[in-house]
């Protein structure tokens, strides 16, 4: 992460007409005519990867200013969360609104790589929406969340091209965000944040407090070369507070923020365009948190709901910046430098302290 230095300033300085106009607006199926909406974003340094409501994952190579198409679901099940992995090789998973799970292990032109597109697919446990997921760092480990609560982990040996799943735990309330480090899997729920050791096979709560609210409130580890025994994590609550936790659940910290928004959130400057938006802003029913992460300097956290997105600087207590009243954002990405998000059924914008780039991507 970035360390502490001067003032930087965040804003978006170009639509991405080139991501957008790649993926087509319509497909032609016999006689009908069917509308693609996009529905499922993630990225990183290396790809954009983008769901759509046809069962079609699009795949953006930065570096190659290549897109690829990958069908997902033969029957058009719409995508509700993509995920991207950067490890010896690259790989992608795509959940479904039917609860299939298909992974792949894209093909690289670097010597000892993956010279054949490989897929796996996750069926027959979950029999709803997929919500979440999250990577092993090496990619050997997916875990999977549906909206039923139920969570799933597969074990894929890319050399071997096998891959097993089994579930591991089910919740009584929708999974809405996981993260995973040191045999730890980050749970988060509608009704409460937990902490999952796979080795143990033993769950923790987040706190001591149960939730006064069920909401979409999410926890991510903060990132670091750490041993089990010293992660730490962000959690999100009702009323515009943040946990900072250990790996046993405890609360180390408490952010109020209500005073921080009271003064307002500067707003990221957008580039201005000519077309209408879809809509204008929407009026938000109160001011909450959403889903995290850990983003570009230490101490700092991105937090988005549908309505909203802010950037929160916890070691000064402030808002760094925000969007507020927006209405239907549908997924939030973000990579070191870069935030990514995808409002309505085609709008996907970027916001960073540089241009896209060669030195933006590699920075």
């Amino acid at each position: 992460m970035a360390s502490v230095s001067d003032p930087v300033t965040f804003r978006e300085f170009c639509p991405l007409y080139y991501l957008l106009n790649a993926i087509p607006t319509k497909i032609q199926r016999g006689f009908r005519s069917i509308v693609v909406y996009l529905t499922a974003l993630d990225t990183n340094g290396d790809y954009i990867a983008v769901g759509s409501s046809i069962g079609m994952l699009y795949l953006y190579c930065r570096h190659l200013n290549q897109m690829k198409k990958y069908n997902v679901d033969g029957k058009m099940e719409s995508i509700t969360v993509v995920k991207l992995l950067s490890c010896f090789d690259d790989l992608v998973a795509a959940g479904t609104a039917s609860g299939r799970v298909a992974v792949f292990q894209l093909v690289s032109s670097l010597p000892g790589r993956n010279k054949q597109l490989r897929r796996f697919d996750v069926t027959g446990v979950h029999k709803t929406s997929i919500t979440a997921l999250a990577w092993s760092p090496n990619g050997m480990k997916l875990f999977s969340g549906d909206d039923k609560g139920k969570i799933v982990y597969s074990s894929l040996d890319l050399d071997q091209g096998l891959c097993s799943s089994h579930l591991v735990l089910e919740e009584p309330s929708s999974i809405v965000q996981l993260d995973y480090s040191q045999k730890v899997l980050l749970v988060s729920t509608l009704q409460r944040s937990l902490l999952f050791y796979t080795e143990e096979k033993a769950v923790k709560q987040i706190g001591s407090q149960p939730r006064k609210s069920t909401g979409k409130f999410g926890a991510c580890f903060i990132p670091g070369l750490c041993k089990q025994s010293d992660l730490t994590l962000y959690a999100a609550r009702p009323g515009l507070r943040l946990w900072k936790a250990d790996v046993h659940g405890t609360v180390q910290a408490t952010y109020i923020l209500k005073d921080v928004f009271a003064g307002g959130v500067t707003p990221f400057e957008l580039y201005p365009r000519l077309e209408p938006s879809d809509g204008g802003s929407c009026i938000s029913p109160e001011k909450h948190l959403g889903l995290v992460s850990c983003f570009f300097r230490e101490g700092w956290v991105l937090s988005w709901n549908e309505y909203s997105i802010y950037l929160l600087d916890t070691v000064n207590q402030a808002t760094v910046a925000g969007l507020e009243g927006l209405g239907d954002i549908v997924s939030v990405s973000c990579t070191e430098n870069e935030i990514f998000f995808l409002k309505g059924d085609r709008n996907i914008i970027r916001i960073s302290s540089r241009p896209e780039g060669i030195a933006s991507i590699a920075g």
